[in-house]
């Protein structure tokens, strides 16, 4: 395959001497310099990215107008044939794939009640070059689902917003860029180095990548290196937690507004085990990773007691024993919470007989749990990260987060998996009203891919 010449507004620079001078270039000495950017096609590519809304039904809700997510995929895909990306697979799993144990309760009761929830969530696997053993390809994974939330789109010369700007259909955009600007200045990248592109659904609303990400890893689309593209300031990132969700719910009876001791008060007792789970689980001595006591819900009106409701718990995890640690304290601090309650209301009237029943009334299960931790190291190629490619690695002492990386932990053949992607999370408001990612932010994030290949398809055999 031909190396494409750099578009406008492009600029490829390479330390080793031009292209042809490059190719016989193997010490891991000299440090690879390429610097590009969006073009002007890349940057309306982006637009129109924005402009589409691909928020999953996890997301939107029941009852929200289906996500233009195979028309995203569409565009996108069209945009990388023009770099030599060709399409291997475009589709959804079927739902045989998610009667496992590792997908969250949310993704399986969705698609079980609406047919159409995996079909409206495809993903897209691209390469560039033929098909090559997993020690000689490179595999880049971006997704293009969003949070739900509608945001101005723009672009004023300097600064993208709209929701997915930096999270992730920004990043997705440079990503073609910087294979666009490492074919161009090394013949190698689609020759004898293969780039895969994973463009997935299923990042967002909780589903964890189970039908997007996680049946592409398992088809075999990886790499010796396995590239996550998420925002980290444009440092990699050899960690990615998981998370497990605890549910704590209530059944009892209803009562009138009149009478409110007649039935059982599940705004109390879920209110009352917030606040115990926030000081049994928050005040725990040694090092843990954080508890999230989230959402509650019982019902809306003020002229009746609610005998049901729901309280949520979101407990990520850093290693498969921290995360049984987790759980083990959740189900310890349920317990004491309802000895305590029944202690503080028995003699309350209006909450007696929701002390005594609150045992039988109240139970916890887990929606998620058992999904895997990423935390791997590769001497080799980290220092072909940091040494050739410029990108430097994330300190141990900055927490990671959850994302679709964890499917890639205990890859065979000494692979070696990395988030990676220009801002931050906080900082450009992914998730946020004003989510935005400056331009140059991903034009540096583009040239940081371009090197990353490059020093690959240098690198000593």
């Amino acid at each position: 395959m031909p190396a494409e010449p750099a578009t406008a507004g492009t600029a490829v620079e390479v330390a080793a001497g031009t292209p042809a001078e490059a190719a016989s270039e193997v010490t891991t000495e000299v440090t690879t310099e390429v610097t590009t950017g969006l073009s002007p096609d890349e940057q309306e590519l982006l637009l129109d990215l924005l402009r589409l809304p691909t928020a999953g039904p996890l997301e939107t809700g029941p009852g929200a107008p289906p996500p233009l997510l195979p028309e995203a995929l569409e565009a996108y895909a069209r945009a990388a044939a023009g770099t030599g990306l060709a399409e291997l697979y475009r589709g959804a799993p079927g739902e045989a794939g998610l009667d496992r144990p590792d997908v969250p309760l949310t993704v399986r009761r969705a698609a079980a009640d609406s047919p159409g929830f995996l079909a409206c969530q495809p993903s897209l696997v691209l390469r560039l070059g033929p098909a090559l053993p997993r020690a000689a390809t490179v595999m880049f994974n971006v997704h293009l689902d969003t949070v739900a939330g509608s945001e101005p789109v723009g672009f004023d010369g300097r600064r993208f917003t709209g929701r997915g700007a930096i999270d992730a259909k920004g990043p997705a955009v440079a990503l073609l860029a910087g294979v666009r600007a490492a074919v161009a200045a090394e013949p190698r990248v689609g020759r004898e180095v293969a780039v895969l592109v994973q463009a997935v659904s299923g990042e967002e609303g909780g589903a964890m990548g189970v039908f997007g990400t996680r049946p592409l890893v398992e088809a075999g689309y990886t790499g010796a290196l396995n590239v996550f593209c998420e925002p980290t300031g444009l440092r990699y990132l050899p960690r990615a937690t998981a998370a497990a969700t605890a549910r704590l719910w209530v059944r009892g009876e209803d009562a009138i507004d009149d009478c409110p001791g007649a039935g059982h008060n599940a705004t109390v007792l879920l209110g009352f085990l917030a606040q115990h789970l926030a000081r049994e689980l928050g005040g725990a001595p040694g090092p843990r990773d954080p508890v999230c006591v989230a959402g509650t819900s019982t019902g809306p009106l003020h002229n009746r007691v609610y005998g049901s409701g729901e309280l949520l718990l979101n407990l990520p995890y850093r290693d498969a024993g921290s995360g049984r640690r987790a759980e083990a304290a959740v189900e310890a601090a349920v317990r004491s919470g309802l000895a305590a309650f029944r202690a503080a209301f028995a003699g309350l009237p209006e909450f007696a007989r929701t002390a005594a029943d609150c045992a039988r009334i109240t139970r916890l299960d887990w929606p998620k749990r058992g999904l895997p931790v990423l935390d791997n190291r590769h001497p080799e190629l980290e220092d072909l990260l940091a040494r050739r490619a410029g990108i430097a690695r994330m300190p141990d002492a900055e927490p990671a987060f959850t994302c679709d990386a964890i499917w890639a932990a205990g890859l065979p053949d000494g692979a070696f998996t990395v988030v990676l992607g220009p801002g931050e999370l906080g900082a450009n408001r992914a998730h946020a009203a004003g989510e935005f990612a400056e331009a140059a932010q991903l034009d540096a994030f583009a040239s940081a891919v371009a090197r990353l290949l490059v020093a690959f398809a240098r690198r000593r055999p």
